[in-house]
């Protein structure tokens, strides 16, 4: 069932017109946990990241379940003649760097609007995409965890693969052939995070809360690949990789 923002007009139909049919010219996709994703109201969706391709496959999937799908944007994007008026009439959320206070604030604030409004935001936890070497989720960033503990809204694990076939990671173009390859995606219960209500600037609850949603990712993903991940998550730092890496 469609949520009042999918069935309302407004800017996502025209970008899901041309966006839904190219992505079903690519890809087949198959979902599983379609129930998980709440029909109403706010929540952050976390998902895994193999692929530049991600975003527009994940978007295309939670348009298919009825959420208008809306992630978090570069500040300074929001400044960019016509994309910026896009990204606001869309309801991206704009994030900025910030000091520790200036970046709790800013989080409160943006959680506020979510709830408000009964919108979702799509927050890639590991912040680039993976730099491990089988594309298992490295270790996770603070971002996701600590939007949902801010506005008490669910934090919902997703996992995806078969992206990678369709575009490498940091390739530059498609693999087109064979046509529509299959990508499943997977999403799974709200992590629970009833312990750690109430503690949005508490280092050692955002960690803790980042640590449960990067291993029910990895489970989620250990379903869709049929292996086992590593027992240690990947560390960029631990590599000699920078941790900021291409968005």
């Amino acid at each position: 069932m469609s949520s009042p923002e999918k069935s309302r007009p407004s800017w996502f139909w025209p970008l899901a017109g041309i966006v839904v049919p190219i992505v079903g010219l690519i890809a087949r996709i198959r979902i599983t946990g379609a129930e998980k994703l709440p029909a109403e109201g706010a929540y952050v969706m976390a998902p895994n990241h193999v692929s530049e391709l991600d975003p527009v496959i994940v978007a295309a999937a939670v348009w298919r379940l009825g959420r208008a799908p809306r992630f978090m944007a570069k500040e300074s994007l929001f400044r960019v003649p016509v994309l910026g008026a896009a990204l606001r009439a869309t309801g991206m959320v704009p994030v900025a760097r910030a000091s520790s206070r200036d970046g709790a604030r800013q989080t409160m604030t943006q959680a506020t609007a979510l709830v408000e409004a009964g919108r979702g935001v799509i927050v890639y936890p590991e912040g680039t995409l993976t730099r491990d070497p089988e594309l298992w989720p490295m270790r996770g960033k603070s971002g996701a965890a600590r939007l949902a503990l801010a506005g008490d809204m669910p934090l919902i694990p997703v996992a995806h693969w078969g992206v990678q076939n369709i575009m490498g990671r940091y390739s530059r173009g498609l693999s087109l052939w064979p046509p529509r390859k299959l990508v499943r995606v997977a999403i799974g219960d709200p992590v629970d995070l009833s312990d750690l209500k109430g503690r949005p600037n508490d280092p050692a609850a955002i960690t803790e809360a980042t640590s449960r949603v990067m291993h029910a990712i990895t489970l989620l993903l250990e379903g869709l690949r049929d292996e086992q991940a590593p027992e240690s998550r990947w560390d960029p730092t631990s590599h000699g990789q920078s941790e900021t890496g291409r968005l």
